[in-house]
């Protein structure tokens, strides 16, 4: 095992706050409503801590494709269970957001000016880690930093791209063509991967690792969604079916989301599937 040696710059008299930075992190709650808002707070709170999350799933799912790639699937296995266990935290805070009152949000939405959960570059970066790659929403962005890192993210390989190309090196018949391709979830299932999807769900038990992550991208897509439901239902009972905060299109472009599938052919799978 390897063993870690402290960095270089890292303070000598290490303590619980100087390691987590607290006097910076609890300093990032910073109310614009004057005289502030109570409410504004918990509103605060929430979006940043949805950062956080979000930035660690997005961390774990570097880890899930560097060990797809090495044809570790177990240690894949590994990480891909913590991120659902992330998402349900992550599905549960909306029960946090929806205490917020439709007539106090009323009190403080205002000073929010253009803010609005549509512009985080995390939130899209996970959407196209996944495969659901809108490439013109990288326009909506100011930032040529931001607008970079999308680019980056949308020319990357997806999980499930790493799990194709896992797939042949497994012997299964993805023809070589096939290696190269960068999954997006806005095209019609491609039949040549139904098959070959089919043929592991028809005997997972010869293989049982394949059909193992097959069932836990299921699992990663439901959760996502299941996210993406609890968001939208929060929103339309905190605000209706207003336009969402910054001029976005609220709940409409919320419920757009809902069914939009992450990894068609494995459900295209179980369609054909004989008893």
């Amino acid at each position: 095992m390897l063993r870690r040696r402290r960095r270089a710059d890292a303070p000598r008299d290490l303590t619980y706050e100087n390691y987590l930075c607290l006097d910076r992190l609890l300093d990032a709650q910073r109310p614009i409503s004057e005289p502030p808002h109570h409410d504004e707070l918990l509103f605060i709170v929430q979006h940043q801590t949805t950062e956080l999350w979000v930035k660690l799933i997005l961390h774990e799912l570097d880890d899930v494709v560097h060990e797809l790639r090495h044809d570790r699937l177990r240690a894949a296995f590994r990480s891909l269970d913590r991120i659902f266990v992330i998402q349900r935290q992550l599905v549960e805070q909306w029960s946090v957001i929806a205490t917020l009152k439709p007539d106090r949000f009323a009190e403080f939405r205002p000073v929010l000016g253009g803010a609005t959960g549509f512009q985080s570059v995390q939130l899209r970066m996970l959407e196209y880690r996944l495969g659901d790659k809108r490439a013109e929403l990288v326009e909506e962005y100011d930032g040529s930093f931001q607008r970079d890192a999308l680019r980056e993210a949308i020319a990357r390989p997806t999980v499930y791209d790493e799990f194709i190309r896992f797939l042949h090196r497994a012997g299964h018949p993805v023809p070589v063509g096939y290696l190269d391709r960068v999954h997006t979830c806005h095209e019609e299932p491609d039949q040549v991967i139904v098959a070959v999807l089919r043929r592991v769900y028809e005997d997972r038990h010869a293989h049982a690792a394949e059909y193992e992550m097959a069932e836990r991208l299921v699992e990663l897509e439901e959760r996502h969604q299941l996210w993406r439901f609890r968001h939208m239902r929060t929103v339309r009972r905190v605000i209706g079916d207003k336009h969402g905060t910054g001029g976005s299109r609220g709940v409409p472009y919320l419920a757009s989301l809902v069914n939009r599938p992450l990894f068609p052919e494995i459900y295209a799978a179980r369609t054909v599937l004989d008893p």
